[in-house]
């Protein structure tokens, strides 16, 4: 998901931490403790519809429920019912029915007890007034026009139609709006008819759901959208959009139906739905799956030159990932939300991956890596699955996310690839339509593979933390063997275990690499590999499959190889460490050749940023000229980053000439700021030219504006 500006939007992501040790400081065990909830009933199908009144910002709501009986003699129906005024119900016939009316609650009381199994049909009517959440009035502004629509996550379903509003119990659903002719309407499943009442100006869309789908998941949007219209094969797959949008939506939904061929070649499964829908709300940030439809902000809709920079790639890939995860199968219970969130956000790692190869691939699970680090350090640990929170918006944390993300991925290593995916599939076919826990996961593991994987999912799951690993090494010469010591330091204290994992060691020696597999199960062990030569290198987790923090003793001799030799990784995290040797023979020039000729944008960007910390960093201002030439928009903006460190008035006119001539709105950024941390005031005219550029989340007045306030001008009045 999600949400509002969603987490990555943590996501977003919080710092990155490195150094060992971990200090929580935020005590949420004592919150209070959520269990899944009891029922009387199992809802079956909603028959939602709806009439408004813009001005007044009303809402004339019906919902017919059909419900199966789960205890005998029930005579009270208790729906979950907040923020509107229910004026009448009844039952099947018509035939008017009592009810009780609570702050949070509607309870019907059906004209005789029901039976268990026995089947009963009644109609809710009601009347919002000016919601506060569920349901959304979004008057008109100067770039989009008035639209009404509904974010129901997690529990606000309940503040737009009377429900149980809990994801156990799913439900199939029709939704029927009348709005004014010009106005469209989307909801979930497939458009059964479209009818117009020319009298009255208006159109009635009928739309039904004919798979079980969590409340949370039932969605409504009414507007002037244009639609897009795509496919995936037989699959209709649109874009719904404000006209203004129409020239860049491609932009950012053009890989859609690639997306959706690639998740189902890799989870073993089809996509589910009837159709895909992805609708952007106006006054809204991030993303929200709903089933069959995604709803996103506008913001993610830009022009060409902020693609490089702002890409939507990933928040397209996460919500289009809970079609499966979170849809078709959906968590319990909210101390469950990993099997969707986590889920959806390692799918983003995957569909990187493929997209744009194994560095982008694993940078980008880096940072999910380093978003969980930085909240373990900074705020909390805790099990991933967890029950204790005040609202369910408390645990859409680093945990629920990236941890997950990152555990899913040591799930495959320790798997490997065949049974994991094997184990997936099965997951998502033995319990589609389905509400689950992490226990049908274990299970599913045992009957798809065989394995029992009960030891790694009590550590990871069920326990809080991680390790942090200690690892040294020595070459024995006349014994021909290299020895790795491994300390986890990690306080255990508060219930943090000490890791038993599986872990690849691998030895650089000349032009060959020796990898060998060892198990970890100890507080402090030593490994003993065969090497007839001292390695160059000493890679201790290959290919970086754990989630940790490990200090790593190299000699600087070591990290000069590894920032030239390793992979893409292995050459970013030598050139960070390289920073603080700097005065060491060798190390400026090896970051300067990384800095202009390392093939991966990442690790070019790190040398530069490490050069920037030399005591004379203005020695390589010709380097960072330079790199303010790159391919890639990120390394220029950290050059002109570095070069804006040096406070040098000399170079304001590159600046001027760099903002006018660089298609990166960061890059420009950048220069703007290089002019305001040079204290030139001269400049204050050609910032205020500056500050009335165009730009995604109008980045270039702001940047302007400091500037303005750095060099001591007055920033331009806003229009």
């Amino acid at each position: 998901m999600k949400r509002l500006a969603r987490l990555l939007v943590l996501l977003v992501l919080l710092p990155a931490f490195f150094a060992a040790g971990q200090t929580p400081s935020a005590d949420i065990f004592q919150r209070p403790e959520h269990f899944e909830r009891s029922r009387d009933y199992d809802a079956l199908h909603y028959r939602l519809a709806f009439r408004f009144d813009v001005p007044r910002k009303t809402v004339w709501g019906e919902n017919t429920v059909t419900l199966s009986a789960l205890k005998d003699d029930l005579s009270r129906i208790a729906l979950d019912a907040v923020d509107f005024e229910v004026t009448a119900v009844a039952d099947a016939a018509g035939a008017p029915l009592k009810f009780e009316r609570t702050a949070t609650e509607l309870v019907v009381l059906p004209g005789r007890p029901l039976s268990y199994g026995e089947i009963c049909t009644f109609t809710v009517k009601y009347v919002i007034t000016e919601p506060k959440a569920g349901i959304k009035f979004v008057p008109e502004s100067a770039d989009s026009p008035a639209q009404i629509n509904t974010y129901s996550w997690p529990e606000d379903a309940r503040r737009w139609f009377p429900c149980f509003d809990a994801p156990d119990d799913k439900v199939t659903d029709e939704l029927i709006a009348t709005v004014p002719v010009g106005d469209k309407v989307l909801s979930n499943g497939r458009l059964a008819e479209v009818t117009e009442d020319k009298a009255a100006g208006t159109q009635t869309f009928h739309w039904s759901m004919d798979q079980p789908l969590p409340t949370y998941n039932i969605m409504m949007a009414v507007g002037p959208f244009e639609v897009i219209r795509d496919r995936r094969g037989d699959l209709p797959v649109d874009y719904w959009v404000d006209k203004n949008d129409v020239p860049d939506a491609s932009r950012s939904f053009r890989k859609t139906p690639r997306m959706i061929d690639f998740y189902a070649r890799t989870f073993g499964v089809d996509y589910p739905w009837a159709k895909y829908d992805q609708i952007c709300y106006a006054g809204y940030g991030g993303g929200m799956e709903a089933t069959s439809a995604t709803m996103l902000g506008r913001s993610m809709i830009h022009d060409a030159r902020a693609d490089q920079d702002f890409p939507s790639d990933g928040l397209i890939a996460h919500e289009l990932a809970h079609q499966w995860w979170g849809d078709l199968i959906t968590e319990r219970d909210w101390a469950d939300v990993w099997l969707s969130e986590s889920f959806a956000t390692y799918a983003e790692y995957l569909w990187t991956r493929f997209d744009q190869g194994e560095d982008e691939g694993a940078l980008n699970l880096l940072d999910k890596k380093n978003a969980y680090l930085g909240e373990a350090r900074t705020r909390y640990m805790r099990p991933l699955v967890f029950n204790r929170y005040n609202n369910p918006w408390d645990i859409m944390d680093g945990h629920s996310y990236p941890k997950g993300a990152a555990i899913l991925h040591m799930l495959r290593f320790v798997m490997g690839d065949g049974p994991f995916f094997r184990a997936l599939k099965q997951f998502l076919t033995a319990y589609a339509y389905q509400s689950v826990d992490t226990h049908d996961l274990m299970r599913t593991i045992k009957e798809a593979t065989g394995q029992n994987m009960d030891w790694f999912f009590e550590q990871w799951v069920y326990k809080a933390g991680h390790p942090v690993f200690d690892v040294s090494w020595s070459w024995d010469e006349p014994a021909g063997r290299v020895k790795v010591k491994v300390v986890q330091t990690q306080d255990t204290s508060k219930g943090v275990p000490i890791y038993r994992t599986p872990v690849v060691i691998g030895l650089v020696l000349g032009d060959r690499v020796v990898s060998e597999r060892v198990w970890i199960s100890k507080k402090e062990e030593t490994f003993s590999l065969p090497a007839d030569s001292r390695p160059f290198l000493v890679r201790f987790d290959e290919e970086n499959w754990l989630l940790k923090e490990a200090v790593v003793a190299r000699s600087t001799e070591e990290l000069l190889f590894q920032v030239k030799g390793d992979d893409a990784l292995g050459r970013l995290g030598a050139a960070g460490e390289l920073a603080v040797r700097l005065d060491a023979p060798g190390v400026a020039t090896a970051l300067s050749e990384r800095a202009k000729a390392d093939p991966f944008w990442a690790v070019r960007k790190a040398a530069l940023e490490s050069l920037a910390k030399d005591k004379s960093p203005a020695a390589f201002a010709p380097l960072f000229k330079d790199r303010c030439l790159d391919a890639s928009s990120k390394v220029r903006a950290a050059a002109l980053r570095a070069l804006g460190g040096l406070k040098d008035r000399r170079l304001v006119p590159f600046f001027e000439e760099r903002f006018a001539k660089d298609d990166s709105y960061v890059a420009q950024s950048e220069a703007l700021a290089g002019i305001g941390k040079s204290g030139d005031a001269s400049a204050g005219a050609f910032l205020k030219k500056a500050a009335e550029t165009p730009s995604p989340r109008n980045m270039l007045r702001r940047s302007a504006e400091a500037a303005f306030r750095a060099v001591g001008a007055v920033p331009p009045a806003k229009p």
